[in-house]
């Protein structure tokens, strides 16, 4: 019967329970209490039968309504607020107990909480949630338990039963960036105030001089014109970034990239990056493109900067999955060359362990920096750091630290040998990859490279 399937007991009834069987032991030694403790047992049993008729007696009606908010899609490795929201229509005040199933894939079983709620009162309960896996996630239903002031009995209530939501790249991410970039307030999350060196040879207008343009632009034949009409009045050259150049985040997603920090993966790092970097690229007028790699050539985005082309590059992000194999930069290449014709900034997300391994693919990525301009960004190993930080007590913490910097010098070699071939290169730790890859788009930009 449904009266049962949501009937539970409290905690209070068990203990009640507990203290009327110890007086029943004890009134075997007094007797003078054995009629005292069968009153209160009669007592106890009418509270019951009161309690279940409070919670029980209307039927035909929820008591008590809850509902789940949670957003279209998650961000993947972001905080996602989610708000389940309460309404008591009991005629007295209740106190409720909420158990909300969250995925599994979370590995919690914290999220509940408790609350009273007075007659006809209506409460938000928030709280957060941080995946760490792209993919379609199942919440189930939203528990809640209400009792009575008597608080013997508990009457559960479901609802929201089923409800799937899809993991996303951290497109959270994306609109702090978008936001901040269009309120100049980029600084606040680590990316540089970056100065221009030279000028790109787009010109845009003639305007009058202000303090801190460069006299280099001064612009000698309208200076003269306007100082014949209107008295001495500068004028300058103004020109704007170069715009339309095609940027290309090629993602390795071999198994050098399935290092996990902090919950995520690098593959998921660089994910979040490419994003954030493909929607910069687009507010800065140029056009971004997406080309993933492992084994083989994985899914291919032509740069371009139309209207929608930043869903598109989200729902490519999306289905990118894991694959464990040794990564084929010789495809790669072959890729490049064949579909990538324009000159173009080619953003590489990958990882090198060693001076050898990078020797292995150097001859494809010298290939690469002829025709485009190679911007190779791999990882700092973070754990390696926090073992170098800390002093040596004992003869095996030596030749850990020996062996430790060995591995943190052949990282800094890496960088030396790449810029000897004229590639730029960023090393960088998981947590600061958006910044500081934002941070050299912009200056290469600023030099006028691209």
């Amino acid at each position: 019967m449904p009266i049962f399937r949501s009937l539970f007991v409290a905690m209070r009834l068990w203990f009640t329970l507990i203290v009327l069987v110890l007086l029943f032991i004890a009134a075997y030694a007094l007797p003078i209490l054995f009629p005292l403790v069968r009153v209160a047992f009669v007592a106890f049993v009418i509270l019951i039968g009161l309690d279940a008729w409070l919670l029980f007696r209307n039927q035909a009606r929820r008591a008590v309504f809850a509902r789940r908010e949670v957003p279209d899609r998650l961000s993947n490795g972001d905080e996602n607020p989610i708000t389940i929201y309460l309404e008591n229509q009991y005629a007295f005040r209740t106190r409720v107990e909420v158990i909300d199933e969250i995925p599994f894939q979370f590995q919690r079983r914290d999220v509940l909480f408790n609350a009273h709620l007075n007659p006809r009162e209506t409460r938000a309960i928030r709280y957060e949630l941080r995946p760490t896996r792209r993919g379609e996630y199942s919440f189930g239903a939203v528990n809640v338990f209400a009792l009575s002031p008597l608080g013997l009995l508990k009457r559960r209530f479901q609802f929201e039963q089923g409800k799937m939501v899809a993991v996303y790249p951290s497109y959270l991410q994306m609109r702090q960036y978008e936001l901040l970039a269009a309120t100049n307030r980029l600084n606040e999350v680590g990316v540089k105030r970056i100065r221009r060196l030279g000028h790109s040879m787009e010109f845009e207008q003639v305007r009058p001089y202000a303090t801190g343009d460069d006299v280099r632009t001064i612009n000698w034949k309208a200076t003269s014109r306007r100082s014949d009409a209107q008295g001495t009045s500068l004028m300058i050259n103004a020109y704007q970034d170069e715009r339309s150049q095609p940027v290309y985040c090629l993602i390795d997603k071999g198994r050098v990239m399935q290092s996990p920090f902090d919950g995520l993966t690098l593959l998921d790092y660089a994910i979040n990056a490419s994003l954030v970097l493909s929607n910069i690229a687009l507010l800065k007028q140029d056009r971004a493109g997406i080309l993933t790699f492992s084994s083989q050539v994985g899914q291919l985005l032509p740069a371009d900067r139309r209207t929608g082309h930043m869903l598109r590059i989200l729902e490519l992000l999306y289905r990118q999955k894991t694959q464990f194999l040794e990564t084929d930069f010789e495809s790669l290449y072959a890729s490049v060359r064949t579909h990538i014709r324009q000159r173009s900034l080619l953003l590489l997300f990958t990882n090198f362990e060693t001076v050898n391994a990078m020797h292995r693919q150097l001859p494809y990525l010298r290939r690469l920096a002829k025709d485009h301009l190679l911007l190779v960004i791999f990882f700092e190993n973070t754990e390696l750091r926090s073992l170098l930080d800390l002093p040596a007590s004992d003869t095996e913490q030596i030749y850990l630290k020996t062996i430790g910097e060995k591995f943190a010098f052949e990282k800094k070699q890496i960088v030396r040998e790449l810029a000897q071939y004229g590639i730029q290169t960023i090393l960088t730790a998981p947590q600061n990859l958006t910044a500081n890859t934002v941070n050299k788009y912009l200056e290469l930009k600023a030099r006028g490279m691209i």
